[in-house]
């Protein structure tokens, strides 16, 4: 019998590509620890992303290359997910209680942003991770509807100076709609908007998050603009629809988070396709392969091309969003290997972003 090695095992694991993070486990650093004793083989491995419906397989097919080996009786492996801190802008202070901000913007209004911010945020909680969405639309306020968060209800007051966000379905969730009412415009300039949204993020006692989901106003803006310049934002998922005038957009909010070195994630491209629900015939109702094509042009990840469905609509309108209301379903496995991937960008994001450029207005 042969005698099994460090270097066959790391070759064995060196064959399996991670699907998030695009690499294999050993070049990707998740290898924390290899056993041989005799005929069997024991590996742990650290994933820094949260994958908790993912890593129970990962470790199955791991198992079986490593028992293919010539020499290995038995084997072993364990998967475990730590989530760290990453760095974001250089000098903008962390938050208190929270490990990664993650931002979901869109170049314009409509095209499913907030929806998407809702899906990730659930879908993230359930692969294990501890999960908080602040609701950044200062002017539209969605996330207390698509979280069926009762009309009225207020956020506790800690130390009469913190807000204790509100829980559901296992997120945490802080929005302007909750200080104020439903029915009131938020008629404000944008210094006060601005004011108001950092007010929000860094006095929210948020509990001991992994990521916080900042769901952002449409735009390129003043809300953008003090959100990159206050919070620490370990990345930014764009987006779109197919539809040329959004891309054009869209392009816009790339540009933008990249002049703040904020690094953007991907892009989520929604709406990509429409089927019949009678025919069951197939339609591009607002082009095809937008999303695709703005990826490509950036150099960033395509994370997820979601149809245009009515029970998208219909599950966020009744406060239990795709990823819970139909886990099981084909879309809400799109959503999940979306989070997945999201969480695996932000943990190989590791350098230090250079310090926050000034910002110049010109007349060119």
């Amino acid at each position: 019998m042969s005698t099994v090695t460090r270097d066959a095992v790391e070759a064995a694991l060196r064959q399996y590509i991670d699907p998030h993070l695009n690499q294999d486990p050993v070049s990707a650093g998740c290898l924390r620890g290899i056993d041989i004793q005799g005929d069997r083989v024991s590996v742990r491995l650290e994933l820094g992303y949260a994958a908790g419906l993912f890593k129970n397989g990962l470790a199955q097919l791991l198992q079986m290359a490593l028992e293919n080996l010539d020499g290995v009786s038995q084997a072993s492996v364990q998967v475990d997910c730590v989530i760290a801190p990453h760095k974001a802008q250089g000098q903008v202070p962390a938050l208190t209680n929270v490990k990664n901000v993650i931002a979901v913007a869109s170049g314009k209004g409509g095209v499913g942003k907030s929806t998407t911010a809702a899906n990730l945020a659930l879908a993230l909680a359930r692969e294990g991770a501890r999960v908080g969405v602040l609701d950044a639309d200062i002017y539209g306020p969605s996330q207390g509807i698509m979280f069926g968060i009762p009309e009225g209800t207020r956020p506790q007051v800690k130390e009469q100076k913190w807000f204790v966000p509100l829980e559901a379905h296992g997120v945490q969730v802080m929005s302007m709609a909750f200080l104020t009412d439903d029915n009131t415009p938020m008629v404000w300039r944008g210094p006060m908007v601005s004011g108001a949204l950092i007010q929000l993020i860094t006095q929210t006692a948020w509990d001991n998050l992994d990521y916080l989901v900042v769901d952002m106003p449409p735009g390129t803006g003043d809300i953008q603009l003090t959100l990159a310049q206050k919070v620490p934002v370990a990345g930014a998922v764009i987006v779109t629809t197919p539809q040329d005038l959004a891309l054009l957009d869209a392009k816009k909010g790339v540009e933008m988070f990249r002049k703040v070195n904020i690094p953007v994630l991907g892009v989520v491209e929604n709406m990509a396709i429409h089927i019949c629900s009678n025919c069951g015939h197939a339609e591009h109702l607002f082009g095809e392969g937008g999303g695709e094509k703005l990826a490509a042009q950036y150099g960033v990840e395509l994370l997820a091309s979601l149809p245009l469905s009515m029970a998208i609509r219909m599950q966020a309108d009744a406060g239990k969003p795709t990823a819970i209301a139909d886990p099981e379903s084909q879309i809400a496995m799109i959503y999940q290997a979306m989070a997945r991937s999201v969480g695996a960008r932000i943990a190989q994001s590791e350098q230090a972003a250079p310090t926050m450029p000034n910002i110049v207005i010109s007349d060119d």
